[in-house]
């Protein structure tokens, strides 16, 4: 972008949710995208490795607030430079700063007065007012939309209802009427309905499904629940220091005045405040209402104090403004969540009301919730929803290892002291997610179908990997043993940078549509800026992502194992099928469950594409569907395909089918990688 007059100034200072989102979407493609480039000139470092200016700044709220406004004030002139259409109107969302200036503001977009979804964008501007960098959800181009729509408001209405009813809602209409909006998130940009139904889900948790709906043929085109799930005298922390107010309440005063309510068994309403005669609350039993309080109090306090004494972050919008906690919802309610329409978090009291979901880390994950809400905005689907998720588990480990608590030390466990499976086990394991027989150790071409509490488990695999580095070690007592999808070793870093590169990257380079290779994209360019290009940190980085199937290491080594590789170039006829093969050889036995296919295919319209690997004996596997909305151009991804059943030696082949006229382009390369 053309340098530009200064428009900001330099402000210095010292397990699941609801999200209204605005701007959504899921984006395809390969998880093995390069990073971008990153300047790698020299810098001066901190004495933790890292560039001063680099770091997230301290705002406080009115400087956030000023930020805000200017943002505001010079929003058209910041269209105007992106190159923005008549129609299109920025909507200033967040604002964050670099220690040396630099300014990270998100806006979301709207078109012709219609809120855009998946239009969100990132803008990273410099001290001196230059563009250095634009971020987008989607790069279509946002013009010649049609936004008179072809079906009623009502059928929109019907269809949502309906998706609704099938998660359990026993709900007969839309919580308000279908908004008109333009869906951007995926493919071309389309008008569409918005409906939001309300009510419960079958396993009482608050139900808020939002469903996308074509406004001119009245298709589905896509839903998301908004409802992100998780599962003093405190119960699980011991005797602790309460923030409370001076007439004895469990009001914050320190902390954004955050209250904790009682439900008591409710499904709805904010509850009653925590009130008493004197300052000491509950006493570290489930029986006592007050207990679960003081937990839930507590762990709102922890993760306060941490994002604002390690990130910068004053609250969860950055403002200085507390949420609220509810306790003892419903009744053997097994779960805890996080909602924007509320604010709030609120948590079950589990099986027979006896191990309230209070605990440390379900605190700071629900919590997590709401500053990715009010940040990167992923959406709770598809890979951006296992990496929501994620977000949540990495900094609910973060919060419990700076806590530092005697009775509920810092680990890579998930929920470990809330007891949901009755067998003292964990929900989830960081350091080998499939422990818990569903989550995933490593990125595969369909995770983004599955549910996003197990396909969060490469990218938490990721952040233990980065922090801890593999193989077997001890941590505060407790046994790990990580491995890596490609058999080599990674080397840790400490868990304080991998979560300051996280975070960094959550709020200054992931929007609403990041999937797993704009994670790594992401968090590459972060650690290059914070210590450089060369530096081991990027490396790590680079490593933990190989590590669960996600890019390669430096050099493209493939680790170990026997490589099978067709470079020829092969042309992809207009509504033709080709075969790219690969002979396989001195392979003894069977092929892996995890068989590594690389495709690098260069085609315009990737959408016109179906491709499968076909064993020796004809046995198809499918490794991408077409899309009539995926209008990238290439393909280039690495699956991971369960052959287990198929010899291994023999002719492989890529078979690619062009299903639509027009588009053209060839295979340039296959590779098959045997462990």
């Amino acid at each position: 972008m053309r340098p530009t007059p200064s428009r900001r100034a330099s402000a210095t200072g010292a397990l699941l949710a609801v999200a209204a989102l605005l701007a959504v979407g899921v984006q395809s493609g390969s998880a093995a995208a390069a990073p971008d480039a990153a300047p790698i000139a020299p810098r001066q470092q901190s004495a933790s490795g890292a560039d001063p200016g680099a770091l997230p700044a301290q705002l406080s709220p009115a400087q956030r607030a000023e930020l805000l406004r200017e943002a505001n004030a010079t929003k058209a002139a910041t269209a105007a430079e992106l190159g923005l259409g008549a129609q299109e109107k920025l909507v200033v969302r967040d604002v964050v700063q670099d220690r040396d200036g630099t300014t990270h503001t998100r806006y979301e977009r709207t078109y012709a007065g219609l809120p855009v979804l998946g239009g969100d964008l990132v803008v990273a501007e410099t001290k001196a007012g230059r563009t250095e960098s634009v971020s987008k959800a989607s790069t279509a181009a946002l013009k010649n939309i049609d936004t008179s729509a072809d079906i009623a408001p009502a059928a929109a209405e019907r269809q949502a209802v309906a998706a609704a009813r099938s998660e359990g809602s026993k709900e007969t209409a839309a919580d308000r009427a279908p908004r008109k909006v333009v869906w951007m998130a995926e493919g071309r940009p389309t008008l569409a309905y918005e409906t939001v139904v309300g009510g419960l889900q079958h396993d009482g948790t608050p139900n808020e499904l939002h469903v996308v709906t074509d406004a001119a043929t009245g298709e589905k085109l896509y839903e998301w629940q908004a409802v992100h799930e998780g599962t003093g005298n405190t119960m699980y922390s011991g005797q602790v220091t309460l923030g409370t107010a001076p007439s004895y309440t469990l009001t914050d005063t320190t902390r954004g005045n955050h209250k904790t309510n009682n439900l008591n068994r409710g499904t709805s309403g904010s509850g009653t405040l925590f009130s008493g005669p004197d300052d000491t609350w509950g006493d570290g039993t489930p029986q006592n209402a007050e207990t679960a309080g003081a937990d839930a109090h507590y762990g709102a306090a922890l993760t306060w104090d941490y994002y604002k004494n390690v990130h910068g972050r004053s609250g969860i919008r950055g403002d200085g403004v507390g949420a609220y906690s509810r306790v003892h919802y419903g009744n053997n309610y097994i779960n805890a969540f996080w909602q924007d329409s509320c604010f709030c978090m609120t948590y079950g009291d589990g099986a027979g009301n006896a191990k309230p979901l209070t605990s440390i880390d379900v605190a700071a994950h629900e919590m997590t919730h709401g500053v990715t809400s009010n940040t990167a905005r992923l959406v709770y689907s598809g890979e951006s929803g296992g990496l929501n998720e994620a977000t949540s588990d990495i900094f609910a480990a973060a919060v419990e290892f700076h806590a530092n608590n005697a009775q509920d030390k810092g680990d890579y466990l998930v929920g470990e002291k809330i007891d949901i499976n009755g067998d003292g086990t964990p929900l989830r394991y960081m350091d080998k997610p499939s422990k818990d027989g569903a989550s995933k150790d490593a990125w595969y071409s369909g995770i983004g179908g599955i549910d996003v509490h197990y396909s969060s488990g490469p990218a938490n695999h990721w952040y233990y990997l980065l922090s801890e580095g593999s193989g077997a070690k001890t941590i505060n007592g407790v046994n790990y043993d990580s491995p890596t999808s490609d058999g080599l070793p990674v080397t840790g870093i400490g868990r304080d940078k991998a979560s300051l590169i996280w975070f960094k990257a959550l709020t200054t380079k992931f929007n609403s549509t990041t999937n797993y290779a704009g994670a790594r994209t992401g968090t590459l360019a972060v650690a290059t800026e914070l210590y450089g290009a060369n530096s081991a940190e990027v490396k790590a980085v680079t490593d933990a992502w190989a590590g669960i199937n996600v890019g390669s290491r430096p050099g493209g080594e493939p680790g170990p194992g026997k490589v099978f590789e067709n470079t020829g170039d092969v042309n992809i006829p207009d509504l033709g099928t080709v075969n790219s093969p690969v002979a396989v050889t001195g392979i003894a036995g069977n092929a892996p469950s995890n068989l590594k296919v690389d495709v690098d295919i260069k085609h315009t319209w990737r959408g016109d594409l179906v491709i499968d690997l076909v064993a020796p004996d004809g046995t198809a596997y499918r490794l991408k569907n077409a899309s009539g909305s995926d209008s990238a151009d290439n393909v280039i991804a690495t699956y991971a395909v369960n052959a287990s059943s198929e010899v291994a030696n023999g002719t492989w082949n890529l078979r690619v089918q062009d299903v639509a006229r027009y588009d053209t382009g060839y295979i340039s390369n296959f590779k098959l990688t045997f462990p």
